[in-house]
């Protein structure tokens, strides 16, 4: 069964989404993601992750600010077609500007 890391891309960082969000408008989102996650975890493994801030990029040539648009990740576990069709009604879907990145785990020949 194929693992896939899922990176929430959003044009607000996920600090400025929490802190623009009054109590009932981050209750409301979390039950249509808890929703959404009962509906997909019927048919592929899912695993929530955590909200994500970026802060630095770091190359051969030094450190600096990140422009890195992930506000979050969850990992996924079943079949492709299967976790792309879900993600296609993921409520992350619903922010203005927001995408999101399916990356496949592979296996380490040897290990």
């Amino acid at each position: 069964m194929a693992k896939f890391m899922i990176l929430y891309n959003s044009k607000a960082s996920a600090a400025e989404l929490m802190a623009n969000a009054t109590p009932e408008e981050m209750q409301a989102s979390m039950a249509e993601w808890m929703a959404w996650k009962d509906e997909a975890s019927k048919t592929v493994g899912f695993d929530f992750g955590m909200p994500l801030e970026a802060r630095n990029e770091v190359s051969n040539g030094g450190v600096a600010d990140s422009e890195s648009r992930v506000s979050g990740y969850s990992t996924m576990e079943g079949d492709k077609d299967a976790v792309l069709e879900l993600l296609k009604s993921h409520p992350h879907l619903k922010r203005e500007g927001a995408t999101i990145d399916v990356l496949e785990f592979l296996s380490m020949p040897g290990m």
